[in-house]
């Protein structure tokens, strides 16, 4: 068995895709509509993909705590300094609770958490 995807319900298409392409740097892989106004994103280029679904019938939940998407980056502290001129604001950390990790959270434009993390 493989992991696919991570759905993600969004209320706005346009700035979800431009923080998981922008920020996050994912490419996108497929758009589509899905019927009655519904719209479709994939993100990645591995196996594992990050689906962004837009709609009048779905539902943004409101309270995005305890789930996180978690991404491993080269450097923390250039990404770091990244989100920070990308205007994005650090929710949490860095944090370093051993010698071999670090990480820190923002916040997608839906309230998700987002985690890059360094392995060192």
């Amino acid at each position: 068995m493989k992991f696919c995807w991570c759905t993600v319900w969004v209320k706005d298409m346009e700035a979800s895709l431009r923080f998981y392409q922008e920020v996050v740097g994912l490419p996108l892989s497929r758009r589509f509509a899905s019927g009655q106004g519904m719209e479709i994103c994939f993100l990645g280029a591995g196996e594992t993909q990050v689906e962004l679904i837009c709609g009048p019938t779905h539902k943004v939940p409101a309270d995005a705590e305890g789930i996180s998407l978690g991404f491993k980056v080269k450097s923390l502290d250039e990404t770091l300094r990244f989100v920070k001129e990308k205007g994005v604001a650090v929710a949490s950390g860095p944090f370093q609770p051993n010698p071999h990790i670090k990480f820190f959270y923002v916040k997608d434009p839906d309230g998700v958490s987002v985690q890059f993390v360094e392995n060192m």
